[in-house]
């Protein structure tokens, strides 16, 4: 699967828009210094996030407070599958309008409170030691991209992994539709390391010269642009659906890529141009924009749809990216419906259950 394999022909653009960790890790470090720190949109939750920026309703900040409460709150004893009483279950439903609908990766959406609070007891059952602690968080009045840094223990290893939370909001901030990005194959490298697949961006590694400017993002005559203009959507989505790597690289020219499966962002044209076609030659894209959340510095992006490829067909999938202030670009997205079909899923679940 070549460079801008498919063409143009035939592809819906969808006009309605929509990613994840930084390297500032205080609120004294946004700009503006000590003073964002102490602002007064949403303080409580500002004090316990990395960075959190945009346009912060009573609505997003509502969320902010119920998704950083589930995060920190103990599992306790875990709840029997279907408990939606216990009360870690209880503070996760708070999240959520009665008639949400909740993705997860690699799978259909989830419909209505009792499907979504059933499905986390299945988690907590498997991973109660569950945490995990907001990163870099965008609100979009409602539209909140929630970057956070999951630590769970299995089979006595601890494994750590970022996800975006993606959320559309409705009364009183609750969650009316969320969409979950994060890459499960993280689950079993080390746990189920005789039965995990093979990773799909197995050396893949940098190699040639930097691509690199030597600027930062955003600057003038240099970097790339801390976020994707609007006009600038359909030529994006386009890039991804056409498999245009050329599109996709000349955009975020200079930028540091890291995305699923890489130990250390890449920083060469070379190594960028790899890890694209790798994914392009495990997975046909065919994806719908999404929302976008724009901060300061940062801006996400997301793109919805379907991944077909040697594992399936029609597999529900998504990516985000981060476009950042220090020409970073990041992606989220699950690479284990590209490594292993439905079947071989549910196997390695079960043995990490056992």
């Amino acid at each position: 699967m070549g460079t801008g394999r498919r063409g143009l022909l035939g592809i819906a653009m969808a006009t309605a828009v929509v990613a994840a960790a930084v390297t500032v890790t205080t609120a004294q470090a946004q700009p503006g210094g000590g003073a964002d720190a102490v602002r007064s949109d949403c303080p409580a939750a500002r004090a316990e996030v990395d960075r959190l920026e945009g346009r912060i309703t009573p609505n997003a900040c509502a969320f902010m407070e119920r998704q950083i409460a589930f995060g920190e709150l103990p599992t306790g004893t875990p709840p029997a599958y279907g408990d939606l009483g216990h009360p870690r279950v209880r503070a996760y439903l708070d999240i959520f309008d009665p008639d949400a609908t909740l993705w997860e990766a690699g799978a259909e959406p989830q419909r209505g409170r009792t499907a979504i609070g059933t499905s986390i007891t299945g988690s907590l059952a498997l991973a109660p030691s569950l945490a995990y602690r907001g990163t870099n968080v965008v609100a979009d009045g409602s539209t909140v991209m929630f970057g956070q840094w999951n630590e769970v223990t299995l089979k006595g290893r601890t494994v750590a992994y970022p996800q975006i939370a993606r959320n559309v909001l409705g009364d009183e901030g609750r969650t009316l539709q969320a969409r979950r990005y994060y890459d499960r194959a993280v689950l079993f490298r080390d746990t189920l390391p005789g039965d995990a697949p093979v990773p799909l961006f197995a050396g893949i590694t940098d190699s040639g010269e930097r691509d690199d400017s030597g600027r930062r993002g955003g600057e003038p005559g240099g970097g790339i642009p801390a976020g994707l203009r609007a006009a600038e959507v359909p030529d994006r989505l386009a890039a991804w659906n056409t498999e245009d790597v050329d599109a996709l690289l000349a955009r975020t020219a200079g930028a540091r890529l890291s995305g699923p499966g890489l130990d250390a962002p890449l920083t060469t044209g070379a190594g960028k141009r790899a890890y694209l076609e790798r994914l392009f030659a495990a997975a046909d894209l065919h994806l719908k924009a999404g929302q976008v959340a724009e901060g300061t510095t940062t801006t996400y992006v997301e793109w919805h749809g379907t991944a077909s490829g040697a594992k399936g067909t029609g597999i529900p999938f998504g990516i985000v990216e981060r476009f950042g202030p220090g020409g970073e670009w990041e992606l989220y997205f699950d690479t284990l419906p590209l490594v292993a079909d439905r079947a071989e899923i549910g196997a390695l679940f079960r043995k990490l259950a056992s």
